[in-house]
C-alpha cells in the first residue's frame, strides 16, 4: 500500500518538476533569484513590522496590501523570467533568459540593501551612493 507520505513527495515531485521545466531548469541563477526574492520578501516584513519604517505605507508599518502587492510582483518577476526562457528557445539562444535573471537579481539585491539601510544597518558610502544612482536610473 502507498503511504500518505510517498504520495506526497511525488507530488511535490512533480510540481516542482513541472515548474523547473516552465523556467529552464533548476540553474544557479534561477535558484539565485528565488533566493534574493526570498530574503527581499522577509526583509521587507522585518522593516515594516519590526522596525516600522516601511516606505511602501504611509503608516510605516506592516499592511496586507503592500505584502501582496510585493508577491505580486515577485510573481510578475517570474512569468517575465519564464517568457525570456521560451524566447530563448523560439529563437534558438541561450542568454535572454540568464540576462533577465541577472537584472532581477541586481535589482533584488538592491532592495535587501535598502532594506538593511531602514533597518539602521550602517552601510559604505560608496554602496549608498550607487544604489541611489541605480534608483534614480530606473525611475527616468
Amino acid at each position: 500500500m502507498i503511504s500518505l507520505k510517498e504520495i506526497l513527495c511525488a507530488l511535490f515531485g512533480a510540481l516542482g518538476g513541472a515548474f523547473a521545466a516552465l523556467f529552464g531548469g533548476w540553474s544557479s541563477g534561477i535558484i539565485t533569484l528565488i533566493m534574493f526574492m526570498c530574503i527581499d520578501y522577509v526583509s521587507g516584513i522585518m522593516v515594516a513590522g519590526v522596525f516600522k519604517n516601511s516606505k511602501k505605507t504611509d503608516s510605516g508599518t506592516l499592511e496586507s496590501r503592500a505584502g501582496w502587492k510585493g508577491l505580486c510582483r515577485k510573481g510578475m518577476t517570474l512569468i517575465i523570467v519564464m517568457i525570456a526562457f521560451r524566447l530563448d528557445l523560439h529563437l534558438g539562444t541561450n542568454y535572454i533568459r540568464d540576462a533577465v535573471i541577472i537584472g532581477f537579481c541586481a535589482n533584488e539585491a538592491i532592495s535587501i540593501i535598502e532594506n538593511a539601510g531602514l533597518m539602521g544597518i550602517p552601510l559604505p558610502d560608496a554602496l549608498t551612493k550607487a544604489i541611489d544612482i541605480l534608483s534614480k536610473k530606473s525611475k527616468e
